[in-house]
């Protein structure tokens, strides 16, 4: 587990581990905490006190992936687990309550609406097609809104703070096969504005808290998806200017190393995983 951020030209490593392949860390809203999975479960990772996992124990939670998301309220996680569908559960662990309908599709969660009421999903019916952009009303699960983005697959939609965009990437921009591009359509949909032209293949891109960074996953021209275990680069950059790197973190990951929000609520600060090479 490492840490990068606007001001930091060397990751700083805070924790690793032989025992288990941890993922994807999202930042507690307080601060203290990252909160990632791996084997399945969701685990507690304290960086300055200790730095030791801790499992968070849910009852009727099937085994989840790394698609997780904190509920603005600070206490509260959803999670997109093995049998298709995302749960939110506590922090703290207990009962887990079903959100998404039962309509044989496969929900990977990436988004909260800022004010928590909407889910932002890819929805894929089988994997032979690509994914699709959901907006899933916690009052209203039976009913999602698909919001058209363009041809090609799509992932990790997540709104900015203000609420205003949904962030993405998409093969729309090209016809290269799975040359993903950083993209973002308005909430409430709209023509997809590019945000890089880039040669590689760049994925998952998540906003700071304050609105004024932003992170992403570049992985080697040609890939197709999001694999694991390939050389990547975790990218800081100015939300103002999308085209000027400001930060780069060379790693060996790739799948899991950022598939998620991974900011700290102060805006200074991301955290990323790197994976061992065998």
């Amino acid at each position: 587990m490492w840490l990068g951020g606007p001001d930091l030209d060397q990751g700083e490593l805070i924790f690793e581990t032989d025992a288990i392949l941890i993922e994807a860390p999202n930042w507690t809203l307080d601060g203290e905490s990252l909160i990632l999975n791996g084997n399945g479960t969701l685990w507690r990772l304290a960086p300055r006190s200790g730095a030791r996992l801790e499992a968070i124990e849910f009852s009727g939670l099937p085994p989840i992936n790394n698609d997780h998301v904190l509920d603005p309220d600070g206490e509260h996680i959803y999670l997109s687990a093995a049998d298709r569908h995302i749960y939110r559960g506590s922090l703290a662990g207990g009962p887990v309550t079903r959100v998404t309908p039962d309509d044989g599709r496969w929900h990977f969660l990436h988004g909260v609406s800022p004010d928590g009421a909407r889910l932002a999903y890819v929805e894929i019916e089988d994997f032979s097609r690509p994914g699709q952009l959901m907006i899933l009303d916690a009052d209203s699960p039976a009913a999602p809104d698909r919001v058209p983005v363009g041809d090609g697959h799509l992932d990790g939609p997540e709104w900015s703070p203000d609420g205003q965009w949904i962030y993405l990437n998409t093969e729309a921009f090209t016809k290269a096969p799975g040359h993903a591009q950083l993209a973002r359509v308005p909430d409430g949909g709209g023509p997809a504005e590019r945000l890089v032209a880039s040669d590689t293949v760049d994925w998952f891109p998540h906003l700071s808290p304050d609105g004024n960074w932003a992170s992403y996953i570049t992985f080697p021209a040609g890939t197709i998806g999001h694999p694991a275990d390939l050389d990547v680069e975790v990218r800081v950059v100015s939300t103002s200017d999308w085209g000027t790197v400001r930060q780069r973190y060379p790693v060996f990951g790739g799948q899991g190393t950022l598939n998620v929000n991974s900011w700290a609520p102060d805006s200074e600060m991301l955290a990323f995983v790197a994976y061992p090479r065998s």
